[in-house]
């Protein structure tokens, strides 16, 4: 048996290493390559776009694909709506494995965006030191915000475009709560700009925030496709695949 998963999460790492060894199953993990030095699953790996729709199709047919798991980030919505399509067209059963988003708790000050562009928006009437956690990606939305300041983390150097004030801190999660508050202090931030990643590796930065009395501007995830199953852990999908196996 034949398992893709679309990865490049932690959850995608964890369920390969729940599946690497399995008699006679074969785990290929395929990461889409936005980061330099990815964390690479066990197994075997791809790295690289398939195509669109249509690649897709003809790699799992290629392949002989007898299952697809889409473990991609959240945020990642496009190569979700390609999975359903390709999954559908090639007849290989899908799962999605999503972790769950985040949940405000009391104390919390939150403001909903629907796109990074709409939290751009919001950010003038609720600070002027802003820690932007959203990625290298989209840095352009926020470009045009010559009056405030930002901290931009991200894993690998952000490409223009750009804010204009703006200082770079590379780094890689998990990022723990004292260093969050800290992070916090030293820069004086006065608002956080995240999205609804979900999960633990970064949630900290919220708590110090609800802590220090920072807004945080949270972007809310994009739709998925309808009719796929969902499962919110690794174990779950490793179950899943068991049962495509005739195993569980």
């Amino acid at each position: 048996m034949h398992v893709l998963i679309l990865g490049g999460t932690t959850e995608s790492r964890r369920l390969a290493e729940l599946l690497h060894g399995t008699p006679g199953l074969t785990v290929t993990s395929s990461l889409a390559g936005r980061v330099a030095s990815p964390r690479l699953p066990p197994g075997e790996v791809r790295i690289g776009g398939f195509g669109g729709v249509e690649g897709l199709t003809a790699w799992l047919g290629e392949h002989r694909v007898d299952a697809l798991i889409d473990a991609t980030h959240p945020f990642a919505g496009t190569i979700s709506f390609h999975a359903a399509r390709a999954a559908a067209t090639a007849h290989v059963p899908l799962l999605a494995l999503r972790r769950p988003g985040w949940v405000p708790v009391p104390g919390d000050d939150w403001h909903d965006a629907a796109s990074l562009e709409a939290a751009a928006a919001l950010l003038p009437a609720l600070g002027r030191r802003v820690f932007l956690t959203t990625g290298r990606m989209g840095l352009g939305a926020f470009a045009g915000l010559d009056d405030l300041w930002f901290l931009v983390r991200s894993v690998d150097p952000p490409e223009a475009p750009h804010p204009a004030r703006m200082e770079v801190l590379l780094d890689r999660g998990p990022f723990g709560l004292d260093g969050e508050r800290e992070l916090l202090r030293r820069h004086r931030i006065d608002v956080v700009v995240t999205k609804d990643s979900g999960g633990a590796a970064t949630a900290p930065k919220l708590t110090a925030a609800r802590e220090a009395g920072v807004p945080v501007v949270v972007v809310r995830r994009p739709p998925m496709p309808e009719g796929v199953p969902v499962v919110d852990g690794p174990e779950e999908a490793a179950h899943w695949v068991g049962r495509q196996d005739g195993r569980g």
